[in-house]
């Protein structure tokens, strides 16, 4: 969240008391801005009132072409940057935003979400949106296809294909977001904390650009007619059509959370008895080197036979434990293994390395299997041997 630059950190530093006291104003200036906001009727004077209040709490909501937005269009879709898009959006057009996520109640509410009553598939959520976009006089659906909220400096990710099941005509909407000091979006941060950094800060500038319409060809799939609206709206953003999805960020920042934690890190919650302790010869390192050492060290007790300089250096440019295991036993990584006095069992995990053993007293046999690929196999079929291949491996290994 907080820059890295050390003018700007400074910049933030020196900001800090101010940002304190906007942020407890505008806590109470938030509270009258909700009030009135569920007070007055959803029209054109509210719009403008809520907006000019918002103002003063730091959000500026700015538009481009206005004129194109098409007032028979059902459907708006949006790239999702933040986790108030959808009430940015709604101070200059009246649209809802179904609740996806969270237990409905008076926090999905006053958030501004609209609720359906729908728990089960997405196909049940479809058809309740198009019942209820059958009836001109609500208003517009307003649609994050992203389905989960990025900085929107990178790249979009996978557009799912429901929001494009609903109607024949969607509107694209770009949605960028700009604010000093700290950046936009941080994954994995709830709600609050994303609106008391909005308060802290000076000001946040969302630029809302409509796009004109986008009609379902003849004979599309949805999942098609998905992808060419991630295009167009990509080029519009400039930036990248991902094919990552909501899923794998949220698999991304699991894997960022486990490699966060170190095995001797003490746990504030386990007696003193039961933290392990700091190997003594980690004393003096630098906190990175001890992240790497201890990985490293993780690496070493699954594949012994490789050198550890050479698994400090890989994982140096992974950061993660299980890419550097499956780079080595899938020879990305290349290495001579070390070599062990008599009597020590040298662990061949794929018969790849079943020469390196030779010299070793054979009182365990390696498993007769053939050579493990040294690339990545296009056929399925040939992966799921590979796998199966190194999987035997290691399970000899740990029976030896």
């Amino acid at each position: 969240r907080f820059p890295t630059d050390g003018f700007l950190l400074l910049a933030l530093l020196l900001y800090a008391p101010v940002g304190l006291c906007l942020l407890v104003l505008r806590l109470f200036i938030g509270v009258h801005v909700f009030l009135v906001s569920c007070a007055l009727p959803d029209s054109v004077l509210r719009r403008f009132i809520v907006r000019v209040m918002c103002s003063v709490l730091g959000l500026f909501v700015r538009q481009s072409d206005p004129r194109l937005r098409d007032v028979n269009v059902r459907v708006y879709i949006a790239n999702h940057v933040t986790q108030f898009d959808h009430n940015v959006i709604n101070l200059l057009t009246s649209c809802n935003t179904p609740a996806l996520n969270g237990a409905p109640g008076f926090i999905c509410w006053s958030r501004g979400f609209m609720e359906l009553g729908v728990t089960g598939s997405r196909a049940e959520l479809v058809d309740s949106l198009k019942v209820y976009s059958s009836h001109r006089g609500n208003p517009p659906l307003l649609l994050f296809p992203e389905e989960a909220a990025t900085n929107g400096r990178a790249g979009l990710l996978r557009f799912s294909s429901w929001p494009f099941s609903i109607l024949d005509v969607v509107q694209p909407v770009a949605l960028q977001v700009q604010r000093p000091l700290i950046t936009v979006s941080v994954a994995d941060s709830s709600w609050i904390t994303e609106l008391l950094w909005t308060f802290f800060v000076p000001f946040t500038v969302y630029q809302v650009r409509w796009m004109p319409s986008v009609p379902r060809r003849a004979e599309e799939l949805s999942e098609d007619f998905a992808l060419r609206v991630q295009e167009f709206l990509a080029m519009e953003l400039g930036v990248v059509s991902t094919r990552l999805t909501a899923a794998d960020k949220t698999e991304h920042m699991k894997r960022l959370r486990h490699t966060s934690l170190l095995p001797f890190a003490p746990a504030s919650s386990q007696p003193l008895a039961a933290r392990p302790r700091m190997p003594s010869s980690l004393t003096g390192v630098a906190p990175e080197d001890v992240r790497i050492t201890a990985m490293a060290q993780r690496v070493k007790e699954v594949l012994p036979h490789v050198p550890l300089e050479v698994i400090r250096i890989d994982l140096a440019q992974t950061n993660c434990v299980d890419t550097t295991i499956a780079n080595l036993l899938e020879g990305g990584v290349p290495f001579f293994p070390e070599s062990k006095e008599a009597g020590t069992d040298l662990p061949a995990p794929s018969a790849s390395q079943a020469a390196a053993a030779s010299g070793i007293q054979g009182s365990v046999a390696v498993p007769s299997s053939k050579p493990a690929t040294k690339q990545f196999a296009k056929s399925p079929v040939e992966r799921h041997l590979s796998l199966q291949e190194r999987k035997r491996a290691l399970y000899d290994y740990a029976r030896r």
